[in-house]
């Protein structure tokens, strides 16, 4: 499973605030704004953090989708069913 965070960098774009005002209105590292820059994962906190700023939901901000690994896992799984 991978992370998309195109839902915040919309969100940001709409509000006209740029990633450093985030990383310092809602108090979250450099290295954490990296790693959604990146589609990886940050911890629940740093979410809940970002929400708050932005008065907004997780699923406002944050979509999981299914890489191509996932699925392949998935089918594998429902061929030996």
């Amino acid at each position: 499973m991978a992370m998309n965070y195109n839902r915040l960098w919309k969100m940001l774009i709409d509000r006209n605030m740029m990633k450093k005002d985030l990383i310092q209105k809602a108090g979250i590292s450099t290295n954490a704004m990296a790693k959604m820059g990146k589609g990886g994962d940050v911890s629940t906190q740093v979410l809940r953090k970002i929400c708050t700023v932005l008065d907004c939901g997780i699923e406002d901000i944050v979509e999981v989708v299914a890489d191509s690994a996932d699925k392949c896992e998935f089918l594998d799984v429902q061929e030996q069913r």
